[in-house]
């Protein structure tokens, strides 16, 4: 590695450039009052434009705004207006989801709260074409498409949702908003708790409270927008890396994701001040969608991402060698600084940061890498289309309960030094896989885990199946690390091959659980299969209780406790039942689905009555815990099958590498 490439770069940084894109960024919005830049919106397309000029500017080449076709929503105004039982009237700003409701002017309404939006909340209340207020924290208990939903079946005109917890926490007067993940034609806003508490006195008090509401929130299908890339070319141009970020946002998006494509955009700056000449292009490509983008889908965010890899440039895939997506990187997570990545580039980021010109008293502990990606961000959608990727790390951190999705992501959170940092981490990451004349991929790293999975005495044909794919991994790593300069003009046409054994990899081992977590297919199996005989030996015991907490963590089967079967039934079908078009990076993956919601209605039922004998319960359990294990049996054959070919692959690659 050059280490005069990388202080260069780092001598050149300008953050003041990135912060004064960034806010330039706001300037554009669908709501006057609380901003939101939101997919296919008229502030969407001018802020499109403002990347392609900026990409001109800069000096990239190709700047190109592909047009993409993903649902739009436009979110224009939510306002309340309340008179209180005193005569003194109150003014409420209200946050939006991407649902359909317009009041075509100012339109007076009753209010009912219904507690937490559960079905047995509506007991003896009439909310037909009324508004209904609930209390909802999506992060520890359920997501808001099923409080939602349970509000239109009840005939309610619209859902307001206080967050009582999980995210918004910043302030009482804090808004917050989420992707739906249902259908716009169930309508819902956000209200802050400040706000709602004037409201629940007032229903305490008569029951209903009456308001006169204005608002306007548009969704329609198969809208256009545009994602927009630009180029600094290599000398070979047939393999690039991707530099990313998304561009539409909630509220102002200062951190999410203005800050982010603005860093993309100034390290692009940087190499060409520097005149940096890449071996492989470099484009820098911002996605459009990546909030929201797709109607009544559970995975509806990573739309701009999803359009262009999959059919406005598929050619991408294959060719992409590696990806450096970028979310909130101007903010300070804690006394460390992460990498997520996928398994494969792991090793070679941790072994690459080491040499990197990086201000240590940024991050005492340093910078960790962690696999495999997840699903907050356009990473993982980059990751299953065969493009390994990466992403700084944003999702566990303090930021994402307080301030995330709200009016206070502003730049008063902003931090210079940490956004220098990853300026300057995230640029010599690209020099560094730009250097290599073959993206430095270990599948050791993936295969490691796979073998970790699995117990010994559990499936050890394919444990050792998986250790033998490790070795060879490993050799096949070595051997990148160490060509010298006539064997890389050699192997300069491997690329292909191990982009290709890395997307057999995605498509064989990815999966999704019911909680959007990446798992590798058997343990969905395992961990239900562990829950549901747990649960059979409690109820044998009596203890209901702890017995139906196993079982609420199986699945989606949390949302059986407190919603109305059709509830449950809808979000079930339309996860199992769509075309694979709605459900892009998420069509296939969930592959585990047991409906427990009679055994548990039973069951709940029987508690509350104070019965004992849950032996019924115990056998059914049991039931369907064996039918799990025969499909468990079926899992690991298609695994050991996938395996034994990216082995063959593997082995192969690693014989022309001697060559």
């Amino acid at each position: 590695m050059n280490r005069k490439v990388y202080e260069e770069f780092a001598a050149g940084v300008d953050c003041g450039y990135s912060y004064r894109f960034a806010k330039k960024m706001e300037e554009n919005a669908s709501n006057p009052k609380l901003g939101y830049r939101t997919a296919c919106s008229d502030a969407e397309l001018a802020t499109a434009e403002l990347i392609a000029e900026e990409m001109r500017k800069i000096g990239l080449t190709n700047v190109t705004k592909d047009r993409i076709s993903v649902d739009g929503w436009e979110f224009t105004r939510a306002d309340m207006r309340f008179t209180d039982g005193r005569g003194e009237e109150h003014l409420f700003t209200l946050g939006a989801y991407q649902t359909n409701f317009d009041t075509e002017g100012e339109r007076e309404f009753s209010v009912v709260y219904v507690g937490k939006g559960r079905a047995k909340d509506y007991e003896g209340k009439d909310v037909t074409d009324k508004l209904v207020l609930a209390d909802i924290d999506q992060r520890n208990e359920w997501w808001i498409s099923y409080p939602v939903y349970q509000a239109y079946l009840k005939g309610a005109a619209a859902f307001i949702a206080i967050q009582s917890g999980g995210y918004g926490e910043i302030s009482d007067i804090a808004l917050n908003a989420q992707d739906i993940g249902g259908p716009d034609y169930a309508p819902a806003f956000s209200i802050s708790r400040r706000d709602a508490e004037l409201l629940k006195w007032e229903i305490a008090q008569n029951g209903e409270a009456r308001v006169v509401f204005d608002a306007k929130s548009e969704v329609w299908r198969n809208g256009t927008t545009y994602n927009v890339w630009g180029e600094i070319e290599g000398e070979d141009k047939a393999s690039a890396v991707l530099l990313s970020a998304h561009f539409d946002s909630y509220f102002s998006g200062f951190q999410d994701d203005n800050s982010a494509i603005a860093m993309m955009l100034s390290i692009a700056r940087t190499l060409k001040k520097t005149g940096y000449r890449p071996k492989h292009t470099l484009r820098f490509c911002a996605f459009a969608a990546e909030e929201w983008g797709v109607v009544n889908s559970k995975y509806d965010w990573s739309s701009g991402a999803y359009a262009q890899l999959f059919r406005a440039r598929p050619e991408w895939r294959g060719t992409t060698r590696a990806a450096l997506n970028f979310e909130l990187p101007a903010c300070r997570y804690g006394e460390y600084d992460a990498i997520h990545c996928v398994y494969e580039y792991n090793r070679f980021f941790r072994e690459s940061v080491k040499g990197f010109p990086l201000e240590g008293d940024v991050f005492p502990e340093g910078v960790r890498v962690f696999s495999p990606v997840e699903t907050w961000s356009d990473d993982f959608t980059l990751a299953v289309s065969g493009i390994p990727s990466s992403v700084n790390d944003f999702s566990d951190s303090e930021f994402m309960t307080t301030t995330y999705h709200s009016q206070f992501d502003n730049d008063e959170n902003y931090d210079e030094d940490v956004y220098r940092f990853h300026h300057v981490l995230y640029g010599c990451l690209a020099v560094a896989l730009d250097a290599r004349t073959l993206p430095p991929l270990d599948f050791s790293a993936r295969f490691k885990a796979l073998k970790e999975s699995l117990r010994k005495g559990d499936a050890d044909d394919l444990r050792e199946l998986f250790a033998k794919a490790e070795e060879v991994g490993t050799v096949i790593y070595e051997k990148i690390q160490n060509l010298g300069e006539k064997e890389c003009q050699k192997a300069n046409g491997f690329s292909s091959e191990l982009l290709e054994i890395f997307r057999l990899c995605e498509d064989a081992f990815v999966r999704l659980n019911w909680d959007d977590e990446v798992k590798f297919p058997h343990e969905i199996f395992k961990e239900n299969i562990r829950r549901l005989q747990r649960a059979s030996e409690l109820f044998v015991e009596g203890k209901a209780s702890r017995a139906l907490s196993e079982l609420y963590a199986i699945d989606n089967n949390r949302y059986a406790f407190g919603f109305e079967k059709a509830v449950f039934t809808y979000f079930t079908q339309y996860v199992l039942e769509q075309p694979p078009a709605r459900l892009q990076w998420g069509a296939g993956r969930v592959i585990c689905h047991e409906s427990l919601f009679d055994l548990i209605d039973g069951a709940l039922a029987a508690h509350r009555r104070g019965e004992t004998d849950f032996s019924e319960e115990a056998r059914e359990c049991l039931a369907v815990s064996a039918r799990l294990e025969e499909r468990l049996q079926s899992v690991l054959e298609e695994e050991k099958l996938a395996a034994e070919k990216i082995l063959m692959r593997l082995r192969t690659l690693s014989k022309k590498l001697d060559a």
